[in-house]
């Protein structure tokens, strides 16, 4: 009997150790330079408090309106309700391989003060969304959707349609099954969705300073302040690294069984 070569395994064994160094490394400096004993002080500056202010305002307000648009959108593809399904899976799916900076030159030029529909917003609505929070919080809703849909799709198709049509046996109407059937079974995606989408709001820095700018009390998130802070403080750059990595890694470990193949 031939013995299978070991050397390949071994191979793929160190080079897995070398990546996961290379991962880590940035990570474990970022630690170590980090100004622990002043941590709570430069983090409770005026323009850091104002900049977590921003972020969670803008990362909420957009979590909610990714849910709101996009569990029926993950419902109607999961179902293939839609014609032309591939092409808007496909469209759902381009911010998450998108050049930040893009997308957020794309929101400008679609929803500037100088475009039709810009002008349209600001006219019969009063509405500008360029440099403001609300700009802020479109910007990282068009980049966090597709984590949400992608998410409970995946969910929904899993789940299938049995139960649903059971219930429309029983005289329950369609909303009321999606209510009271679908909605229980797939609550973990449905949490796991909404915390990735949180999540990646909460990091988002292209497309909201193109579009949105980094302006104080408004529209500075906790990444762009970190930005602003690397040219004339980073010691704070650093202590606002760790919070959002604390965070992250909150994040990670919650969600570790939605997230691994095991």
């Amino acid at each position: 009997m031939t013995t299978p070569p070991t050397t390949a395994p071994r191979t793929l064994r160190v080079a897995g150790f070398t990546a996961t160094g290379l991962l880590a490394l940035p990570l474990v400096v970022l630690l170590t330079r980090a100004p622990w004993t002043s941590m709570a002080r430069r983090l409770g500056e005026r323009e850091v408090l104002e900049s977590l202010a921003v972020s969670l305002t803008v990362s909420l307000s957009a979590t909610v309106v990714a849910v709101m648009i996009g569990f029926p959108l993950a419902w109607a593809l999961a179902r293939d309700t839609l014609p032309a399904g591939q092409l808007i899976r496909s469209v759902v799916l381009i911010p998450m391989v998108l050049p930040p900076v893009v997308a957020g030159t794309a929101l400008l030029f679609a929803f500037g003060r100088n475009t039709p529909l810009g002008r349209l917003l600001d006219t019969w609505f009063g509405i500008s969304l360029p440099f403001t929070t609300a700009g802020a919080t479109i910007a990282a809703a068009f980049v966090a959707l597709p984590f949400f849909v992608t998410t409970v799709e995946a969910a929904l198709r899993q789940h299938g349609t049995g139960l649903e049509e059971a219930a429309a046996t029983c005289r329950t109407g369609p909303l009321a099954a999606v209510w009271l059937v679908t909605l229980p079974a797939i609550r973990p995606a449905l949490l796991a969705g909404t915390a990735l989408t949180w999540a990646r709001a909460l990091g988002e820095f292209g497309a909201t300073l193109t579009f949105a700018g980094s302006v104080g009390g408004r529209t500075r998130t906790l990444p762009l302040q970190t930005f602003v802070a690397l040219e004339r403080d980073p010691e704070t750059a650093l202590a606002i690294s760790v919070l959002l990595l604390g965070v992250s890694l909150v994040m990670l470990t919650a969600l570790r069984n939605r997230i691994t193949l095991r």
